[in-house]
């Protein structure tokens, strides 16, 4: 299994100079659903926050057939780092990181389920794009993954770069940012493909997997994902090629601020807790620190915790459940797992990443 610090350098590479964007069918379906969404929220009258605090569960839309981000095992137990985030926002409002339902979503049903209410939020490798959160009417959270578009083939092809596939054909997934980059990136390198494009993932994988398609692309992360569920993973490589900026994180429906607030700030919390020091084993001993910013973060003090409508100790609650973010990412991207990934973009920023918190203050 390669590394995938060469995704990451690649990505650094070509951040300042690619605009990820939105797909077309996905851009058409959000003008209707962006007045539906709305009017849902002003009917109501009620925030996510309440109906979520009432439900007593969190429903949360994922991918599910993801390793290292969500994926179900054959037990039906969740993992990945989206599914941890769903866990630590669970542990927040509920201090029961099991009080979830997570609901399995293809990239074309995502935003439909979030605008109709069937999810509460989305933790789903969505990437945080302009007409997303202008058109389509949704909220995007802070980034927990800084990725970008790959592509993947046989290494028995001889493809070595996007050129090479002239005349190939393409299997891509539609209603996500990759069907709209590849058609940029090959335009710009005057390069005529065949797309094969599929509603769902797993049909597209199938369908690469058997043939039927040259090349495979979507996020770097999940092409690295998939290769290990391919039979002969070590046949299969990916381009040195980045075609877009990939930022993805949780996402929550528009004019609710007081649902994105708990969505946003427990996401923080996580970064937060990394860049204290702050784990899963010694949360309840920094409680009794003298540092008035941990205090203040854990809600020993303060009203951080009260002034969102939720329990003062959210932060605690969730770090207690799930870990910080680095303890996250070392379980199912990092070192710990059969990934191995480096850090890369995605460390702390004082470890020259981009992961930053507001403070907690």
């Amino acid at each position: 299994m390669h590394k995938w610090s060469g995704l990451l350098l690649a990505v650094t590479l070509l951040a300042s100079s690619v605009t990820a964007c939105a797909n077309n069918s996905e851009t058409a379906s959000d003008a209707g659903g962006t007045s539906n969404q709305q009017s849902a929220t002003a009917t109501s009258g009620q925030s996510r926050l309440d109906i979520v605090l009432e439900r007593g569960t969190l429903i949360c839309g994922v991918e599910g057939n993801i390793p290292g981000f969500s994926f179900v095992d054959e037990t039906g137990e969740y993992s990945g780092l989206d599914v941890d985030v769903c866990r630590a926002i669970a542990a927040a409002l509920f201090n029961d990181p099991n009080a979830i339902e997570f609901r399995n979503l293809t990239s074309s049903e995502r935003f439909e389920a979030l605008k109709g209410g069937e999810v509460d939020l989305l933790s789903r490798n969505t990437t945080w794009t302009t007409s997303r959160d202008t058109q389509v009417g949704a909220e995007f959270a802070p980034t927990t993954f800084y990725d970008g578009q790959g592509m993947m083939v046989r290494k028995e092809s001889g493809i070595k770069t996007l050129e090479d596939m002239a005349g190939k054909s393409i299997c891509v997934e539609t209603g996500t940012t990759t069907e709209l980059n590849l058609t940029d990136n090959m335009r710009q390198r005057n390069v005529n493909f065949e797309p094969v494009v599929f509603q769902e993932a797993n049909a597209a994988y199938a369908a690469y997997s058997e043939g039927r398609c040259e090349g495979m692309t979507s996020d770097k992360s999940q092409l690295l994902a998939r290769r290990s569920t391919l039979p002969n993973p070590e046949e299969h490589e990916l381009l040195a090629v980045t075609m877009s900026k990939e930022p993805l994180g949780p996402v929550t429906i528009n004019n609710d601020s007081a649902w994105f607030d708990v969505v946003k700030w427990v996401t923080y919390s996580l970064i937060q807790a990394e860049e204290f020091g702050i784990t899963q084993e010694n949360v309840e001993e920094q409680k009794s620190v003298d540092d008035p910013n941990v205090r203040r973060f854990l809600g020993v003090e303060g009203s951080l915790g009260e002034d969102m409508g939720i329990a003062n100790d959210f932060t605690a609650r969730a770090i207690a459940s799930v870990g910080n973010y680095g303890e996250i990412y070392d379980r199912n991207l990092g070192q710990s797992s059969q990934f191995e990934l480096e850090r890369g973009l995605n460390a702390l920023w004082t470890d020259g990443g981009l992961l930053y918190s507001p403070p907690f203050r």
